[in-house]
């Protein structure tokens, strides 16, 4: 699922002002933290949107979540499914 976010929601999540800032809140932050704040702002948009990743700047990994900047400094986080864990979770 990939989803176009807020960028001031987003910098104001992690209180920082770019996207360069954002790696350095992750590091001070829980990952369980940062990964609850990626899930929130991820439940405000429910458009799922296809990404064109040549368009990609920079981009961002943690988990199961992935943030990039495009050229049109717009910001989009992608959640994938581990399929791993789902079968663990049945057993």
């Amino acid at each position: 699922m990939t989803i176009l976010l807020n960028k001031s929601n987003l910098y104001n999540t992690f209180d920082v002002s770019s996207f360069e800032e954002l790696e350095t809140s992750f590091v001070n932050i829980s990952p369980s933290m940062t990964e609850y704040y990626l899930s929130d702002l991820a439940s405000v948009s429910s458009e799922e949107l296809y990404l064109n990743k040549s368009n990609i700047q920079k981009s961002l990994t943690i988990d199961s979540y992935s943030l990039y900047l495009d050229y049109s400094d717009d910001i989009y986080l992608e959640i994938t499914q581990n399929q791993d864990s789902d079968a663990q979770a049945l057993w």
